[in-house]
């Protein structure tokens, strides 16, 4: 049923572009947006308007996303939030967040379609030349890796495996590099940056070569042999994992210089 009069039927919490909101804010707005939620009405965000959503308990052991840079402290904050920094919008009924800041029109689309149908949005989409909502933010997220983690061994291990034009080092060398014993070594990089050592060196890797395809126009297999992938069907796979799209879909979409003739995707 709608909201009663002078009631709202859905709040909407902006992006911020000066960073996370402070704690003491996050504390103060909450009880208003429980209670405006208790009357019925949608609580949805974009970006960094995730944390006052999370402040108000309601996110808890539930989906929600938010800027990609702003996931992994999402997590540490509300460790209660499941979020799921891929999706650009999580609809979760009375709850739905949505990434980046220019994420409010996927938002806003998804509320047309919430209220008037889909057949409206699809035509407010249409209107406003926007794709409509379904996309992710994997092909805009770019790896940062964390170095503030305090953990000097892992530091000098992680600086090895970002040298991309080198041989993938195995376990054994960055443990010797680390001083530590291979165990204790994957239990110490995993807790210091989240990531086993191959999928930190895979993240590194593809980083480099998302560069070398939005500037320059080498063919993809030449690209995948630049960052130490020698079979080119590998490469494609991890791309799409990370990225979302294939290499050559990746650089007709984000390159600046022309695509090579006859590239595939």
């Amino acid at each position: 049923p709608p909201p009663a009069a002078g009631r709202p039927a859905v709040v909407i919490l902006p992006p911020s572009l000066e960073g996370v909101p402070a704690p003491a804010l996050i504390r103060a707005v909450a009880p208003w947006l429980v209670a405006r939620h208790d009357e019925g009405a949608i609580l949805a965000s974009v970006c960094a308007g995730a944390f006052l959503l999370a402040g108000t308990g309601l996110l808890d052991g539930r989906p929600a996303t938010t800027h990609w840079r702003h996931a992994p402290v999402l997590s540490a904050r509300f460790p209660g939030v499941l979020v799921v920094a891929d999706r650009l919008i999580v609809d979760d009924g009375d709850v739905v967040t949505a990434g980046g800041v220019m994420a409010w029109t996927d938002l806003g689309l998804t509320l047309v379609a919430r209220f008037l149908g889909p057949a409206v949005m699809l035509e407010t989409a249409r209107l406003l030349v926007i794709d409509p909502p379904g996309r992710d933010q994997r092909s805009y997220r770019h790896f940062v890796a964390p170095r503030d983690h305090g953990d000097a061994a892992i530091l000098a291990a992680q600086h090895r495996l970002e040298d991309w034009s080198a041989a993938v080092p195995s376990i054994a060398l960055l443990a010797r590099i680390a001083g530590l014993g291979d165990r204790t070594f994957l239990r110490r990089f995993q807790r210091a940056t989240g990531l086993s050592p191959r999928d930190y060196s895979q993240n590194v890797r593809i980083g480099r070569a998302r560069t070398l395809l939005e500037l320059g126009r080498d063919p993809v297999d030449a690209v995948a042999w630049q960052v130490g992938y020698q079979d080119p069907a590998a490469f494609r796979k991890i791309f799409r994992r990370i990225t979302g799209l294939g290499p050559a879909d990746y650089r007709r979409r984000f390159g600046v210089a022309p695509a090579p003739p006859g590239e595939g995707t």
